[in-house]
């Protein structure tokens, strides 16, 4: 079974390459991100508590993220592998992944870090809001989303290294190059 942590700032481009990993691989696509938006959207209790939370920029509480993964990969039990975009963004939640996962005898493959220059974010995540109207991408929040990337996630990277699963992608460049990039990494661990 194939499990890819992607794994990079706001604006990386973590969404639009699971995309093609999903298609490419066969996996299926744990965004956190549309989770919480579709319960937004819904109107449910945890998305109004997320609403909250993603519009001031701050992260969902550790173990209200966790039960809710673990929910959405009961839903797929014949499934090829997964894709976590948007999860693990902390180290509690990285070890909670990784005994999640042992549970089901599977463990995290690939951690893909998608490499983008904090300058080139903000002009993303800018022109992003202005076409997808996510309340999300102004100015303020981005700039309170990319510090708090910073100061909580980037330990992450640290927690991969250590398992020599982390693979830094570089994100600048045409959607396909970054792709192809990251299909070189994910081929050589399950070659």
């Amino acid at each position: 079974m194939l499990n890819v942590v992607i794994f990079g700032a706001p604006g990386s481009g973590k969404g639009t390459q699971s995309e093609l990993i999903e298609k490419k691989y066969g996996l299926v696509h744990l965004s956190t991100g549309d989770i919480l938006r579709a319960e937004i959207a819904r109107g449910t209790d945890i998305g109004k508590l997320a609403d909250g939370l993603i519009s001031k920029g701050q992260f969902i509480p550790d173990d209200l993220m966790i039960d809710i993964l673990n929910g959405q990969i009961d839903q797929y039990p014949t499934a090829k592998g997964f894709i976590f975009d948007g999860f693990p963004r902390t180290v509690p939640q990285a070890d909670a992944l990784d005994s999640m996962l042992k549970r089901r005898n599977i463990r995290v493959s690939i951690m893909l870090n998608i490499d983008v220059d904090t300058n080139e974010l903000v002009k993303r995540l800018i022109n992003r809001g202005k076409t997808s109207g996510r309340s999300d991408d102004n100015l303020q929040t981005i700039h309170q989303r990319i510090q708090v990337y910073e100061t909580k996630t980037l330990p992450v990277i640290q927690f991969y290294d250590r398992q020599h699963k982390h693979h830094r992608i570089q994100g600048t460049g045409t959607m396909e190059e970054v792709f192809e990039r990251i299909c070189k990494e994910i081929d050589s661990v399950i070659s």
